[in-house]
Formats: structure tokens, C-alpha cells, sequence
């Protein structure tokens, strides 16, 4: 990075960790820990992209001289939204609603500049057509993958990647959790030079 403001994500994810240090930058992660709860009438993309800002504005007051990254992400059964699964049968049921259907995962992303406030963000859908499954399929692959803190109860870095017939979208980074093709524009136009 060559760039002299810090990187910081806004998360503890793991998965958007891993995402990030593909990028090749360094960077510190702090906990937004910000209330998550929809909002009345809020329509699924406004809400997912609303979080992403708020994460990254709660990540910049923790870390004022930095560029803040942050994201969030749900996924749309129908006209429900689901997040990651409260217990197992949760995901199950999860799991059991998205059977033979095509589920709309958006992940929001923004960038915060803590020391100006300028403020980055975008939404990056992506669709997943899963194949029939049963109750026991199901259960064989939650205890397989242990997905409870994935969105919509599905891990596609492992054996997840089975429940699957098709995936459509831009940025298969935003599958699991961080867009880095919308990310590293963002990072680019604040001076971070990713090569």
C-alpha cells in the first residue's frame, strides 16, 4: 500500500479477513459492533448498503486517521430476507426454502475516509441457483460444514459448493462476503495503490 493512511476493516469476520489479505495490503481490524436491526419499509438493498456505511463509520471512530472498510451482507428467499442462521434448525429451515430455488445474496460495501468522512459505497449482488435437497442432505452438510455463521446457512469454500447448480454474478468475492473488484476502485481512487 502505498498510500500513508492506515487500511482497517470494520468486521470480525473471518471470511472477509481472509478476503481482504488477498488484496496484498495490510491492514487492522477493529469490532463495529452496531445495531443490525431493518428498518420499517427499508428495502432490502438500501439496508444491506446502510450497514456497510454505518460499519465503516463506527470502524473511523475507532481508528480517525484511517481509510475504514466495511460490509454486510443478507441473502433474499423469495421476498423473505435471511441472515445467518440463529440454531440449526434454522438452517435447516434455511436450507430447506432454498432447495430447487435461485437466492439473491447483496453485499454491501463501503469505504470511510476517517480523517475527510468521504464516504464509498455500492451494493454487489449475486445469485445462487441451488438443487433439490433434502432434509438429509441438509443435515449431512451442516455437520460437514458447520455453516451457522454464514449467510443463508451456506459455506461455498468447502462442501457447500454441492448444494449449488449455478452462480451468477460480477464478483465471486461477494459470494462470501467482500466485493474486492468495487473495493479495490474505491481504495484506488483514495490514493492506495494495489500494484
Amino acid at each position: 500500500m502505498k498510500s500513508n493512511t492506515p487500511l482497517v476493516l470494520a468486521s470480525t469476520s473471518p471470511y472477509r479477513r481472509a478476503l481482504l489479505d488477498q488484496l496484498g495490503l495490510a491492514f487492522d481490524i477493529v469490532d463495529p459492533a452496531i445495531d443490525e436491526t431493518r428498518r420499517e419499509d427499508e428495502s432490502p438493498r438500501h439496508m444491506v448498503e446502510r450497514l456497510a456505511i454505518e460499519k465503516a463509520r463506527a470502524g473511523a471512530q475507532q481508528a480517525p486517521d484511517s481509510l475504514v472498510v466495511g460490509s454486510d451482507q443478507i441473502a433474499i428467499h423469495g421476498d423473505m430476507i435471511v441472515g445467518k442462521p440463529r440454531n440449526h434448525e434454522d438452517a435447516i429451515n434455511q436450507l430447506l426454502s432454498a432447495s430447487a430455488t435461485t437466492v439473491t445474496l447483496l453485499t454491501g460495501v463501503a469505504l470511510v475516509n476517517a480523517r475527510t468522512g468521504f464516504t464509498q459505497s455500492d451494493v454487489a449482488p449475486f445469485y445462487v441457483t441451488f438443487r433439490p435437497l433434502d432434509r438429509a442432505t441438509i443435515e449431512a452438510y451442516l455437520f460437514s460444514a458447520k455453516p451457522y455463521d454464514c449467510c443463508g446457512s451456506l459455506r461455498v469454500e468447502g462442501p457447500g459448493i454441492a448444494l449449488l447448480e449455478k452462480l451468477n454474478g460480477d464478483d465471486p468475492n461477494a459470494l462470501i462476503g467482500l466485493p474486492l473488484i468495487r473495493l479495490a476502485r474505491m481504495l484506488e481512487s483514495e490514493g492506495v495503490k494495489l500494484f
